[in-house]
Order: structure tokens, then sequence, then C-alpha cells
């Protein structure tokens, strides 16, 4: 019969958003497209992990990740969101914030269960649930505030329905969900017995009078929510790849023996790292952050405007979608090439956020630049006519 890939292999297609970073380093560009920190790593940060190696924190931690880290993240966890969590038992520490979905997708989800996913979405969720069997149902926002009814999830429920994403602050769209968007969610799962999976790894990036709310808080949903997050975007590690996440003590020894076989465990070293930046960094780091990115958002989507390419301005996350329907092309693809072509940016095609052709007028693209960078882009966005 010959040799051939795995059936799964056809849901596994390269992401847009590495297919435009390829295409911005052919042409030497400015990459806005992959969502990659460029801002300074934290001293803390760097020296946890440096005394780490020095001193011999290199080899396997347990699957579950560092203690010293746990207790780290149960302290924080404690602090933003008033929510308990046992170190010992209901902390997991993964490979990013994918990694930690991906081993609570293989735990908690059976082939051909369904689980909502509101869009835009963020294409790594769609093709980590497809990896597991599961089946994605979308549920569109509706612009120009990216908003849904109770009855919008009614319409999206079966028999098969076994959980809900929830990713707030949004990637790509940067909408933070309200609280009384997150009790409409809160009474659907309730209703429907479902897990939620959250994504809040953008919980620092919040701007305006916008509050993260982390979605076990509510009411009765401590027990049905994997929270996830991780700290490369709020320590601009990106490439350390620790991530990690909360959840019942019933889900969590799964979810550990998942991370176990896939992962063996995140970078111990770097772990070491994050839980210094954890334990060092006040209340004053996570807030300037908020103050510093909100400047960038601000300067970048007023050059949009500028250029014509109207922006949906984001409430958090560091991402923009901007409508691009004025730029030559039939698709999003076609569209991000010209502006690729013409200014050496590049951005994600709307498309990879949509499941069907809502996206071919948006762009994505991704403002957690440096000043100099952000600046540079900025002028070339003028050189669109």
């Amino acid at each position: 019969m010959g040799l051939t890939l795995s059936d799964r292999n056809a849901c596994m297609l390269q992401s847009e958003i590495r297919n435009m970073s390829i295409e911005c380093r052919r042409v030497g560009g400015i990459n806005l497209a992959q969502g990659v920190c460029d801002t300074p790593v934290p001293e803390a940060v760097l020296q946890g992990a440096a005394e780490a190696i020095g001193q011999g924190i290199n080899s396997y931690t347990h699957y579950a990740g560092l203690l010293e880290l746990r207790e780290a993240l149960a302290l924080k966890q404690k602090k933003f969101s008033s929510l308990t969590f046992d170190p010992e038992c209901e902390i997991i520490v993964s490979a990013g914030a994918t990694g930690a979905l991906y081993c609570a997708f293989q735990a908690l989800l059976n082939s051909g269960d369904e689980v909502i996913v509101f869009e835009p979405f963020y294409g790594y969720h769609i093709s980590t649930l497809q990896a597991a069997e599961a089946v994605p149902v979308y549920l569109p926002l509706n612009l120009p505030d990216w908003s849904f009814s109770a009855h919008d999830l009614e319409r999206t429920v079966t028999s098969r329905t076994k959980a809900i994403i929830v990713n707030t602050p949004a990637n790509p769209s940067g909408k933070v969900f309200s609280s009384d968007e997150l009790e409409i969610i809160a009474s659907f799962a309730e209703r429907f017995d479902l897990f939620v999976f959250t994504d809040e790894i953008y919980e620092h990036f919040v701007y305006g009078d916008c509050v993260h709310r982390s979605f076990a808080s509510l009411p009765g949903m401590r027990e049905r929510t994997i929270t996830v997050s991780g700290s490369s975007k709020t320590f601009s590690v990106t490439g350390w790849r620790i991530g990690y996440l909360f959840c019942d003590a019933r889900w969590a020894q799964a979810i550990g023996y998942f991370n176990d076989l896939v992962y063996v465990c995140a970078p111990a070293p770097l772990q070491a790292g994050v839980a210094t930046g954890l334990r060092e960094l006040g209340d004053d780091y996570y807030h300037n952050l908020a103050v510093e990115y909100q400047a960038k958002r601000d300067r970048f989507c007023e050059a949009l405007s500028l250029a014509g390419l109207h922006p949906s301005i984001p409430d958090g996350a560091y991402y923009v979608l901007a409508d691009v329907s004025r730029i030559p092309g039939l698709t999003g693809k076609e569209r991000a090439m010209h502006i690729l072509q013409k200014t050496g940016l590049a951005s994600v095609p709307g498309g990879a956020f949509y499941h069907d052709k809502r996206g071919e007028k948006m762009v994505r693209f991704c403002f957690a630049k440096e000043d100099a960078v952000l600046d540079e882009a900025i002028r070339r966005l003028q050189l669109l006519d």
C-alpha cells in the first residue's frame, strides 16, 4: 500500500504566522506578523536563570515543574485573581501555553467531542484541538465591538459539545471579555456541564478602563475551568517555552501525565528564572507594562488610520486587526503580500483567524516592538498609497 503520511497530518499545515515570518526574512523586512516581544527581558528573570545554571539546576524537573515555580505561581494567582491553587497538585508547568493546552486537551477531550471557539480565533487553538481529534465549532464575534449574545451560544451547542475556549485578552482581536459576558458563558457552561479552557496569557496587557477577570474566579467555575497562561509575553521570553495551567486536582494529575509523556518537563533553569521574576518583580512592573504597551498601541493605531488601514482598536493583548480593503488584492494573503512588498512590513492575513471568508479584508499587526523599530514601522506605513 506504500508509505504515506498519517491522516492527522491533514490538519497540521504550517501556520500563516510562520509563513509570513519566512516571507519577511526573505525580503529583510520588519516582522509585525509573529507575536515575538522584542522588548527587554527583566534583569531579575535573566539573573535567576543564569544563577540556576551555575547552581546545577540542569536536569529533569518534576513533570509538573519546579516546586519553587509552582509556589510562586500560586502566590501570583492568589494576588491577581484571589484564587487559591495548591502548588503540589493543582498547577502544571509545561512547554509554553500551547503545550499546556495540548496536554489538557489530550487528557480531557475524546475523539469527536465538540469545542466552541470564538471567532476570530488563534490558529494554534484550532490545530491543537484537531490534534486531540476534537471538533471546533465556530461562534463569530460581531463587529465593531466583537460582541456576542447568549442566543449565539445556544445555537452552537449540540449533544456532543464538551467544552468552550475563552481567550481573554484575545489574540488577534484584542477583545477583553467583560464581567457580563463572562457570566453569560459561566451560566451556559454550568447549564450544559462543559469544561472551560481559558487562554489568559495576555492577562497583564489590558488598556484603558478594561479589567482582566480570570474566568475561574466566577462563582462555581473553578472546578470546571482549566486556566492557561505563561511567562512568554509578560517577561518577553517567548523562546523559553515556560507555560502553565491551574485547575482542580481532579484534572491536574492526568494533564501532568500527558505533559510528562510529551515534553518530560520545561527547561529547568529557565523555570527557575521565571520563578525569580515572579518573586522579585512587584506591582509596578505589571502596571508599567500595561502603560507602555497602551502607548505603543495608540501610536501604531493612529498611524494605521493615517495610512487608510482602519484599525479595530484593541482593549488588550498587543495585536491589532486592520481593515485593508483598500489594498490591492482579492484575498487577505494577497493584501498582506502587497503591504510587505511595498513597505517591508509583515502582517498576518485575516483569513488565518477565520474558518470561512470573513477575514479576507483584514490583516493582523503585532506592535510588541521596541520604540525605534515601531517608529520605523510607522514611517513605512506612510509608503502605502
